[in-house]
């Protein structure tokens, strides 16, 4: 796995802010005019809303592309064209008054068919209260699909991605039904497969499964040949500590904002604020270990150091006692997180 092998810091950087981020803006920009245009008020204003307030997903996971300048532009295209996705469909299950499991179902079947090119997009809306987009959903479905052919070694890896899109699409599903049944419907489906993942308690499983890192780092290995035990290493560093990591950190800082709206929240699982950061500690400890002398690891170790100078530079982390002291523990991760944070609190003020 030779991706990103002899990347540095300042090449990484470079790259990053100067390359990759003028292309995600571009194609977050051409999304917001398609948006604009949504006959539906509601799907309207939850597309439109998901674009404002969720960007940073789709800046976060574009550090993929700086990796590979000759497939740039098609794993910028891939990666938010699927992050947009998701966001819309959580802003669809969270804030639309809908908690209908079955509609949830049909609505995440489009980011399955979206890691799947040449498969026909259908009726997402069909148990929906709103249906007329447009065709917003689909042109996303259909954009993702156009970039991911373009990855030369994409079949590869799309079996993998496709187990990926499974679990997310479940955990939505699971998460957003009535509120009295959220938890046990959490519980019963993680419970299904905790025995493989020894020391992973159910949320911290679960919330793993809503990370798009994973599928986005396949995307990245399609760009070159890939034997499928690198697959499958490629996987196992993720899943389920990086990819918890990075779940666990955004449930971390929007744990207040989830309680006023009474979303459910994985954080929120654990005993104090104060056993919460010990774990989001040691699954930050275990992706560095496990992203450590990997061929191609450097992309991945700077992804660990990205999620966390990311998230605890995020603005949320001013506010109440137990963020403002997680921010101020980045120093424990050592000098890269530390650079990731300031450079990306920058790119926040000039943004």
């Amino acid at each position: 796995m030779p991706q990103g092998s002899k990347l540095s810091q300042s090449q990484f950087l470079y790259r990053l802010f100067r390359r990759v981020m003028p292309l995600v803006r571009a194609e977050l920009a051409q999304w917001r005019v398609r948006a604009e245009s949504i006959p539906d008020e509601l799907l309207r204003e939850q597309a439109l809303a998901s674009l404002r307030d969720k960007q940073f997903h789709a800046d976060g996971g574009a550090v993929y592309a700086a990796a590979k300048p000759n497939h740039m532009p098609h794993l910028v295209q891939a990666i938010v064209s699927l992050q947009t996705i998701s966001d819309y469909l959580d802003n669809l299950c969270d804030r639309a008054g809908v908690c209908d499991p079955k509609a949830f179902q049909t609505l995440h079947q489009s980011l399955q068919d979206a890691v799947h090119p040449g498969t026909p997009p259908s009726d997402y809306y069909r148990h929906y209260g709103h249906r007329e987009d447009g065709g917003y959903l689909e042109s996303l479905v259909r954009s993702c699909q156009r970039a991911l052919e373009q990855l030369p070694h994409y079949r590869a890896v799309e079996s993998q991605v496709d187990w990926y899109a499974r679990r997310y699409s479940e955990l939505q599903e699971h998460k957003h039904a009535p509120v009295g049944e959220r938890e046990s419907r959490l519980l019963n489906w993680s419970r299904q497969h905790l025995a493989a993942y020894p020391g992973v308690a159910w949320h911290e499983w679960a919330a793993a499964t809503g990370s798009t890192l994973g599928m986005f780092a396949l995307f990245l290995a399609a760009t070159e040949p890939i034997a499928q035990a690198d697959v499958h290493r490629l996987h196992q560093m993720y899943f389920p500590y990086l990819c918890g990591l990075h779940i666990l950190l955004d449930y971390w800082i929007d744990a207040i904002e989830d309680a006023a709206h009474g979303d459910f929240n994985f954080v929120a699982c654990y005993r104090d604020p104060a056993s919460a950061w010990a774990r989001i500690e040691q699954f930050a400890a275990e992706s560095v270990e496990r992203t450590a002398d990997l061929p191609g690891g450097a992309i991945h170790r700077y992804v660990v150091h990205g999620l966390m100078g990311m998230y605890l530079s995020d603005p949320k982390t001013r506010s109440a006692a137990h963020l403002v002291a997680s921010r101020r523990r980045i120093y424990r991760f050592g000098v890269t997180p530390i650079l990731f944070y300031c450079a990306t609190q920058l790119y926040r003020r000039l943004a």
